[in-house]
């Protein structure tokens, strides 16, 4: 089966035929809608995880020294 003449491979035919569903362009739609949402749940997750790294660094530090006395 031959592709059509304005698409380079299949693949490219496949592609911009999946690219024309209604599931593609609902997605399309909802990532770019949540995409700030994601970014800043990204961001606050981080921080909390640098937040409780750095307590835990903090404690080990202070717990290490005590010992490294004895």
């Amino acid at each position: 089966m031959k592709h059509s003449p304005q698409f380079r491979s299949k693949r490219e035919e496949e592609r911009a035929a999946a690219k024309n569903t209604t599931g593609y362009k609902i997605w399309s739609v909802m990532f770019t809608i949540m995409y700030p949402f994601i970014a800043v749940f990204t961001f606050a997750f981080s921080c909390i995880v640098m937040f409780f790294s750095g307590i835990s660094r903090v404690l080990a530090y202070v717990l290490g020294r005590g010992h490294a006395g004895n």
